[in-house]
């Protein structure tokens, strides 16, 4: 049975007359334990009206929470969500609150030494505390799923090298892509070219590059997969992302060949962009896709 661990923010996304629950690593290991019937996150919230709604919600959804840490200060994340004429969502986030003050503690210590595959990100990495924990569990003898997610300028050029250096998996977006280019291989910009070169370069196993409604290109060894869904009627595509690295990240570990990785992937992703926000309210949304029952 596969351990997955994710690390790092979650937070409400708050559109103009609603506010889910959400954050990259809470979507991506939400849908890991709907999908596979096991999953943990280490994260922090704040002793607030937003934390305690966090607890609820775990025990009404039996996650476990025994890796969620309350910050007796600072408040529970949040970010505004702005949606453009493409139900693309444009983020305004929050600059300091609980998530940026996860400690290392000895659970989390004990956690790592179970776990297969370690999710991580860069938002959560932009202050020190936070980042010292996330970087001290790099170099163990375990898989790293990274999903760069830049957000604004949460980010230095460190950050995303030691990052990209600790990456089995590296999944980004076609923006992000260009912002690696630019930092790093200072090169005229070739998406393929640039993936590879990326690829190679920090030694990464599998590379994603997504590119919206245009689909998505798989990178591993010599191989290359495209795949481009049915267009299909968005609600919004909050979350989208994190659906599409939660398949990716168990096929990955079950050594599915890249065509049947990247259709599974978007098709999983292609379902989430017809709800709105992130997550599903009803779990028979996952039955054609579960890995475990």
């Amino acid at each position: 049975m596969l351990q997955i661990t994710s690390i790092g923010e979650i937070l409400f996304d708050v559109f103009k007359d609603d506010k889910k629950l959400g954050g990259a690593p809470f979507n991506f290991i939400y849908h890991i334990i709907k999908l596979t019937g096991k999953g943990n996150i280490i994260s922090r919230i704040g002793n607030d009206e937003n934390g305690n709604k966090i607890l609820n919600y775990f025990n009404s959804k039996k996650i476990s929470s025994d890796h969620l840490q309350i910050d007796k200060q600072l408040p529970t994340g949040k970010a505004i969500v702005n949606l453009d004429e493409k139900k693309i969502p444009n983020w305004i986030i929050d600059k300091v609150c609980a998530y940026d003050f996860i400690e290392m503690k000895d659970d989390i210590d004990e956690l790592i030494r179970k776990t297969d595959c370690l999710y991580f990100g860069t938002l959560a990495q932009r202050k020190s505390v936070s980042r010292n924990t996330i970087q001290s569990l790099f170099n163990r003898q375990i898989k790293y799923f990274c999903d760069l997610n830049i957000r604004q300028y949460y980010f230095t050029k460190e950050i995303i090298e030691l990052s990209l250096r600790a990456s089995d998996v590296l999944k980004i977006n076609e923006d992000e892509l260009v912002l690696l280019n630019n930092r790093f291989l200072h090169e005229k910009y070739d998406l393929i070219k640039s993936a590879v070169q990326i690829k190679n370069s920090y030694d990464i196993d599998l590379l994603c590059v997504t590119c919206r409604e245009n689909g998505s290109y798989l990178f591993r060894k010599d191989e290359i997969d495209y795949y481009r869904p049915s267009v299909y009627k968005a609600v919004d595509t909050v979350g989208a992302g994190d659906a599409y690295a939660a398949v990716l990240c168990i096929g990955y570990l079950e050594e599915w060949d890249l065509k049947k990785l990247n259709k599974t992937a978007n098709d999983f992703a292609g379902k989430i962009v017809m709800i709105r926000g992130a997550l599903p309210e009803n779990d028979e949304f996952y039955n054609e896709f579960k890995i475990v029952d």
